[in-house]
């Protein structure tokens, strides 16, 4: 009789979540709860935040001063960053003795957001 051969299956190693895992909360989560402290439908509080949409475009835009304050929460500013030319026969870091081109980049704006100090407290 010939012998069954047998084989060892090593098991799979699952990562699980655990289940104390907490989700951010959905946009719709919210509405739902600002609604329900505040005593506003939520119709009314997305007009709300559709309205700090507005200003928050406004103040940032071009024309506006650059920077949105969220009152006691944080400060929304827009850093212009000037653009930066190209570089030739710059050192390569990763391969000494060889030389590498940089390319030019274009001036940019960006959005910083810096925490106040009631929201630093907060965390």
């Amino acid at each position: 009789m010939a012998k069954k051969r047998t084989t060892t299956r090593s098991k799979k190693k699952t990562t699980r979540k655990s289940t104390t895992e907490v989700k951010p909360r959905t946009k719709s989560q919210i509405f739902g709860e600002i609604a329900e402290k505040t005593e506003l439908t939520r119709r009314e509080v997305a007009s709300v935040f559709d309205e700090m949409h507005v200003l928050m475009k406004k103040d940032l835009g071009r024309r506006g001063p650059g920077q949105f304050t969220v009152p006691g929460l944080m400060k929304v500013v827009k850093v212009h960053k000037p653009r930066r030319a190209a570089r030739k026969n710059v050192p390569n870091p990763f391969r000494p003795g060889e030389f590498m081109d940089i390319a030019a980049k274009p001036a940019t704006n960006v959005v910083k957001v810096r925490p106040l100090k009631a929201l630093k407290e907060m965390v």
